[in-house]
């Protein structure tokens, strides 16, 4: 039977300091995160999903309006997995790296462009959510997303490359009501290019199961 776990945060909580406080992770990952832990594998027995992997428990819930509950806190789950992963506290942020550098420069035309449309995702989501940068398949054509609660790239068949997490919780502590003060901070100081690079090519760091 599966047991979904809560997975060590890839470095410190106060790795990430000044940008985000260790204060912020401690609520976010230990209290927010192992909550949907927690309420997914109570969820699980009985539900036929139980030998699922993650991935697999929301692709099969996803529009299924019956299992909408499991949907989140599966979802939730796993986009905070990849949220972590999406920040590094060495040499984070500011232009991209890898494959993706021209990548985003064809699809969007520059840098500056991808950071203007996925800063706007990311301050115009209403209430809470979460701003992707995604593939229509693995090595395919990048886009902007925004999904709202726990929505992601995986219930609409995309690939997630990078995301910023948009709920209040996660800036709040520190940046209070400055949403836009927080998504320039990731853009600029905590984005993990390593990661979106292995992403967009559909390499497995195990992470997210």
């Amino acid at each position: 039977m599966s047991n979904i776990t809560l997975p060590d945060l890839p470095y410190a909580k106060d790795a990430l300091e000044p940008h985000i406080s260790a204060e912020t992770l401690e609520y976010h990952h230990d209290k927010h995160h192992a909550a949907y832990v927690n309420k997914l594998n109570d969820l699980l027995p009985g539900s036929g999903l139980e030998d699922k992997t993650l991935p697999e428990i929301i692709e099969a819930t996803a529009k299924d309006d019956s299992k909408q509950t499991m949907f989140n806190q599966a979802a939730q789950v796993w986009n905070h997995t990849f949220y972590w992963n999406c920040m590094t506290p060495e040499n984070g942020g500011g232009e991209p790296t890898g494959d993706l550098k021209a990548k985003i420069e064809e699809d969007f035309g520059s840098y500056d462009k991808f950071r203007e449309e996925f800063k706007n995702a990311a301050t115009s989501q209403f209430g809470s959510g979460w701003a992707w940068l995604v593939a229509d398949k693995v090595g395919g054509k990048l886009s902007i997303a925004k999904t709202g609660n726990a929505d992601n790239p995986l219930a609409h068949g995309q690939v997630a490359v990078l995301t910023c997490d948009v709920w209040e919780h996660a800036y709040y502590i520190d940046y209070r009501n400055r949403r836009p003060d927080y998504v320039d901070t990731f853009l600029d100081k905590l984005v993990n290019w390593d990661y979106a690079n292995a992403k967009y090519k559909g390499q497995d760091a195990g992470v997210e199961k």
